[in-house]
């Protein structure tokens, strides 16, 4: 399911929202080299979050087959470059192709708008990158040894999602369910079920037997990103702006 708005205008125009948007989309061009797969390997392999290269349990040199671009068989070799250590916070600016962009970019604007109105610029950027990197140590509790590079803003827009629920809950969302629902829900009904999903997704993953059912996908890195955002939503909100927030909404209702 995917969000296409919500019934919650903000007060200020989201500047980091966009700033964030603008830097994740700078860097799939720049450094990505717009999904070209030579420039996107070679990305994700040097910066991508590796919990086997992070926790130093993946064997220096071992190789994690890509596959064949153009001539050359390519591979993720596990190093101990310094770099390694920045991996959590660099790899939120990456993505691993289009979809996996376009998708996260929806989210980030569909709920990262509001949530930037109610803690402010500064508290908000700090707060994503913290649930970008929460979410970074949940996949590594997970999977420790794991020499496989992990990409993407999907944990911390997960932290932003977990603050959007303790947040606006009853704030009504306009969902896409492929290929013809759009349903106007409650923001707490899509979130809860995101959330769910994710779990269930995630579950098989704690099982060591199975740790290929989840398809690939970090998504404990989501359910932990969820759950810091869910904690922190209330310490990082600013009582100023949420105070004139709901003045504003308070002064509509009495209009309508």
């Amino acid at each position: 399911m995917f969000p296409i708005s919500d019934d919650n205008p903000t007060l200020r125009t989201p500047v980091m929202t966009i700033a964030l948007l603008i830097v994740t989309w700078a860097v799939w061009f720049l450094v990505q080299g717009g999904g070209s797969p030579l420039p996107l390997a070679v990305s994700v392999c040097d910066l991508g979050f590796v919990p086997g290269e992070f926790s130093r349990q993946a064997p220096v040199g071992f190789g994690v087959p890509l596959g064949r671009v153009g001539n050359q068989d390519l591979a993720c070799v596990i190093d101990e470059q310094p770099i390694n250590w920045l991996t959590p916070v660099i790899s939120v600016f990456l993505h691993g192709g289009w979809g996996h962009l376009i998708g996260n970019s929806l989210y980030l604007w569909v709920f990262g708008n509001n949530v930037e109105d109610s803690m402010g610029r500064g508290r908000f950027v700090l707060f994503y990158l913290l649930t970008g990197v929460a979410a970074a140590m949940a996949h590594l509790l997970v999977d420790p040894g794991s020499p496989v590079p992990t990409v993407g803003a999907s944990g911390a827009i997960s932290g932003i999602m977990g603050a959007y629920l303790m947040l606006y809950p009853r704030v009504r969302v306009r969902t896409f369910i492929p290929p013809f629902f759009l349903l106007h829900v409650p923001a707490w009904a899509v979130l809860v079920l995101w959330f769910g999903s994710q779990v269930v997704a995630g579950l098989p993953d704690l099982l060591p037997l199975r740790r290929e059912i989840s398809g690939g996908v970090a998504v404990w890195a989501h359910i932990g990103g969820f759950m810091v955002g869910v904690v922190l939503a209330r310490l990082f909100e600013n009582p100023d702006l949420v105070r004139r927030r709901r003045t504003v909404s308070d002064a509509k209702a009495v209009w309508s």
